[in-house]
């Protein structure tokens, strides 16, 4: 697999996510993912959430942005467990009224999020036992599509945690989405299982950052940006 190119021009424009880019990010998210759980939850849920992932520690997240306006983002962790556990003991009133807030008159919903911890136990199939880092979203507006932006911005989250010492990161998709499934095995990912979650069947992924010539061991965006 070629390496992938880093075009300086468009690193420029990729910061860290920071308090204050909720607003964005949750409008993203919800545009891209709407038939999701936490999307179906409201765009008030997904602000509330960010705003408490955003301020986690095990939480890696960017942004791209033109202008002074945020265009696409992705966000990783370095733990997804500990990042739920810390969002929740940080935020989780606000969390809760958000989701209860988003699921009034959808009890069905209420009910299923109950179950996000789940994730966790069930995504852990055989040969992801060890793995904590994990790309969670990524989500750009349509017109980008096709520039090798959302490629670089993954490219970003993956240098950074094979420089943080994690040998391997996981993805969870999906088992209908062709899309992902092509972008997934273009980056080398292999799948490493499947598991129902949500009432869906879903593929957990995995990718050996040690291994692949497109990652390097490096911080590409300062703390401060």
């Amino acid at each position: 697999m070629s390496p992938f190119p880093v075009d300086p021009e468009l690193l420029s424009r990729i910061r860290r996510m920071r308090p204050g880019d909720e607003e964005a990010v949750a409008a993203l998210h919800f545009a891209a993912m709407g038939d999701s759980l936490w999307a179906r939850l409201g765009v008030d849920f997904l602000r509330t959430l960010y705003s408490a992932l955003i301020g986690s520690p095990e939480f890696l997240g960017y942004v791209y942005e033109e202008g002074g306006r945020i265009r696409g983002f992705i966000a990783g962790t370095t733990d997804g467990k500990r990042l739920m556990r810390s969002a929740m003991k940080r935020r989780g009133l606000a969390i809760a009224f958000a989701a209860l807030k988003g699921a009034w008159l959808k009890p069905g919903l209420a009910l299923r999020a109950m179950g996000t911890f789940g994730y966790f136990a069930k995504s852990r199939v055989p040969g992801l036992e060890n793995v904590t880092a994990e790309s969670m979203f990524c989500s750009f507006e349509p017109e980008l599509r096709g520039k090798r932006i959302s490629g670089l911005i993954n490219k970003v989250l993956f240098d950074d945690l094979a420089f943080r010492g994690h040998h391997y990161v996981k993805i969870t998709t999906e088992a209908d989405n062709e899309g992902a499934i092509r972008q997934l095995t273009n980056w080398g990912f292999a799948q490493a299982g499947r598991f129902r979650f949500y009432g869906k069947e879903m593929i957990a992924w995995r990718l050996d950052l040690s291994a692949s010539d497109r990652i390097e061991p490096v911080s590409r965006v300062r703390e401060d940006a």
